[in-house]
């Protein structure tokens, strides 16, 4: 396979379409028309995962977090950053990051951090705005079948569990062609009257192109009338963050005792225990202090995040926990999400874990 259609195949799962506006998420290093001898699935690329990737005979290397975040002005090799860049291209390793795409995603980061934990009833916590988008179209009766069904191909009219959603009404469409139409439908200079259905269908914003061109094929008309519109409604299976409930309450302190094993952490900060038992919990891989508001909305007795400063904590109260578990521990299982999507969906080639520790922070 080449590196862009491996790329396409991760794309299908993280759409980078769903990553945040600060985040630098694609591939990063590299040709996208070599082809893959082997792949390296890591949480951060780094000059030593280089190596193990050279060891390891592959070529790719994809990442979660990624290795260029801010502008690059020169390539000197007098940080860790350049270094990685520079020993990647030299052996011609491709590098791709995924980050925040993933982060967004139902099944990402966030429902894997519920999945060790054992939380059920998991919803998004922070729900994605301006995602979901509307089509409206008007087809003649006779091809109204063949247009929806080329629509949901397409992967339109999906709503959480459901597909083929879509909602119809029966009418009638007028139109003139002038003299530089070829209608398939009435004649030049004449108006003509047509018994149409109206067709509406939602759709995830970043099928938007692959929608438009499946209307365009299976549509009979030379002039494709249609509408887009964006929907306020929050999508429910796309944003930061997930909240779940434990099957049995916990004391706070077993609860924590218990992550901290599971997570292998050095050790968690929390704010005061107060009276709470652990029943609901929210998550948040990485750096979550934004959604600390969110977590106390939702009813969350204990909020699991990373990166969090001295003054988040005085937000927590009696009612409510603040627990830092650490950045790496709360996504150190992503690459482990990554690898077996992939080796599901690649039979190709080796898609390797890499082995190299990439936490930057050692604990006493």
């Amino acid at each position: 396979m080449l590196v862009k259609e491996v790329i396409a195949i991760i794309e299908e799962f993280a759409p980078p379409a769903y990553a945040e506006d600060f985040d630098n998420v694609g591939l990063l290093v590299g040709n996208i028309n070599a082809k893959v001898t082997g792949a390296l699935i890591t949480l951060d690329s780094l000059e030593s995962v280089v190596d193990e990737a050279i060891d390891k005979n592959c070529n790719l290397i994809i990442s979660f977090h990624p290795i260029i975040f801010s502008g690059i002005k020169k390539l000197t090799g007098k940080d860790y950053v350049q270094k990685t860049i520079i020993k990647a291209i030299k052996n011609d390793i491709a590098i791709y990051a995924i980050h925040t795409a993933l982060d967004n995603q139902y099944k990402g980061v966030n429902d894997m951090i519920c999945e060790k934990i054992g939380l059920k009833n998991r919803q998004i916590l922070i729900p994605r705005k301006n995602s979901i988008k509307k089509l409206t179209t008007f087809v003649p009766n006779q091809q109204a079948a063949e247009v929806r069904n080329a629509l949901f191909d397409a992967g339109g009219g999906s709503v959480g569990n459901y597909d083929h959603c879509s909602f119809n009404v029966k009418g009638e469409g007028s139109f003139k062609p002038n003299e530089e139409a070829n209608p398939v439908i009435g004649s030049r200079g004449n108006l003509h009257l047509e018994e149409e259905t109206q067709i509406g269908v939602t759709y995830p914003a970043h099928l938007e192109s692959t929608l438009i061109t499946a209307l365009f094929k299976s549509h009979p008309y030379e002039e494709v009338a249609y509408e887009i519109n964006t929907i306020d409604n929050k999508n429910q299976h796309l944003g930061m963050g997930m909240i779940g409930e434990l099957e049995n309450p916990e004391s706070p302190t077993s609860f924590l005792k218990r992550i901290k094993n599971q997570f292998n952490c050095g050790c968690i900060r929390h704010s005061d225990f107060g009276d709470t038992q652990i029943k609901k919990v929210a998550v948040l891989g990485g750096s979550g202090s934004f959604a600390i508001n969110e977590a106390k909305g939702a009813g969350a007795d204990i909020y699991l995040t990373a990166d969090l400063k001295y003054h988040d904590f005085y937000k927590g109260d009696k009612n409510f926990i603040l627990a830092d578990i650490g950045h790496y521990e709360s996504e150190q299982f992503t690459k482990d999400l990554l690898h077996s999507y992939l080796t599901k969906k690649i039979s190709n080639f080796a898609l390797i874990l890499a082995e190299t520790n990439t936490n930057p922070i050692k604990y006493i």
